[in-house]
């Protein structure tokens, strides 16, 4: 049975999802659940289906081994960033190498890098007139959304969207899709 970690940093639908996902899966399970903010709701979702979660600050994360510690000691197969938002340290990334993956709500190389996330990513689609946007699942490495792209899949966007519109239609693709993907790379 492969391990799956969980990083988010807010309410956790994506983590939710996956968790709910592998709830009864033969391939995989959500051992684990860590976020950087002691009020995300993801905490709350992890409680309720029953894995264990946990917080952290910056200084167990990014200067000293506790969260690395967390991590080997839970031996995950998979770590997946689902709305996280911070840079993920080069000292996890060197313990794990290719087993780090996020999802962004965009089309990489398009509206990456830092400060571009949730409706931040939205408002720039809209703004650009875009006529398509999506999500991005990829490798983490040591740059905000440079890693190697694992999948895309698109929607429209139509001229009179809103950035609301636009985050409920990526919504849905990261529903759809993130499970799969990340039940594939398992395999």
């Amino acid at each position: 049975m492969k391990r799956i970690v969980i990083f988010a940093s807010g309410s956790g639908t994506n983590a939710e999802n996956l968790i709910k996902f592998f709830h009864n899966s033969d391939n995989a399970s959500v051992i684990q659940v860590l976020t950087n903010n002691p009020h995300a709701k993801v905490l709350d979702r992890a409680k309720k289906l029953k894995v264990s979660a946990l917080s952290f600050n910056k200084i167990a994360f990014s200067e000293t081994e506790d969260v690395l510690n967390i991590l080997k000691s839970s031996n995950p197969d998979l770590i997946i960033l689902a709305g996280f938002l911070w840079k993920f340290p080069e000292s996890i990334l060197n313990v794990f190498p290719d087993k780090v993956i996020n999802v962004h709500p965009a089309l990489l190389p398009k509206y990456g890098g830092k400060g571009m996330y949730g409706m931040h990513v939205h408002k720039a689609v809209v703004d650009n007139n875009e006529s398509e946007t999506g999500i991005t699942i990829h490798y983490v490495n040591e740059h905000y959304d440079e890693g190697a792209i694992i999948f895309q899949a698109k929607c429209k966007v139509n001229n009179n969207d809103s950035a609301a519109d636009v985050a409920a239609k990526i919504h849905e693709l990261e529903m759809e899709y993130f499970p799969k993907v990340v039940n594939d790379l398992l395999k």
